[in-house]
């Protein structure tokens, strides 16, 4: 991941306002996720990506229950890894796709690449948010995704 990506992740999590920290390395990154994210961050992300809370716990496998529950400590380290692998897809979606809503969308609509389904219900296994982001680089370098 280059420094630019650290950023724009980082600003997807809300930011150090949020995070309470700068990421300006993966070992950065690594620390805050095994600390757990500070419970404004899935606020933050449903925002950026337009979602409810259940949409959100849906796409990354978790129980709303235990998202609302987060409100008033940090996350797990499990949880702060699934919501860095959403807003890392996010980043890259704005990027490649170039512009925010587009991205949302983008996110959003079922993809014949992923039989059908969209990326957002990708994003719960690791090897989802990979073939996600193979699609997105396919439609950053002219590929039909």
């Amino acid at each position: 991941m280059l420094v630019d990506d650290f950023q724009s992740v980082s600003e997807e999590l809300g930011g150090q306002t949020v995070l309470g920290r700068d990421l300006r390395s993966s070992q950065d990154l690594r620390e805050a996720i095994r600390d757990g994210f500070p419970p404004g961050v899935i606020v933050t992300v449903m925002r950026a990506v337009d979602l409810t809370l259940d949409e959100l716990a849906s796409s990354l496998n978790l129980s709303p229950r235990s998202l609302q529950r987060r409100k008033g400590s940090h996350l797990s380290s499990h949880e702060s890894d699934l919501i860095y692998r959403l807003a890392r897809t996010m980043a890259l979606a704005e990027r490649y796709i170039g512009d925010h809503d587009k991205a949302v969308r983008w996110l959003k609509r079922s993809n014949r690449a992923l039989g059908g389904g969209t990326p957002l219900e990708s994003l719960d296994t690791e090897l989802g948010a990979r073939t996600v982001e193979n699609i997105l680089g396919r439609i950053a370098y002219g590929g039909v995704s």
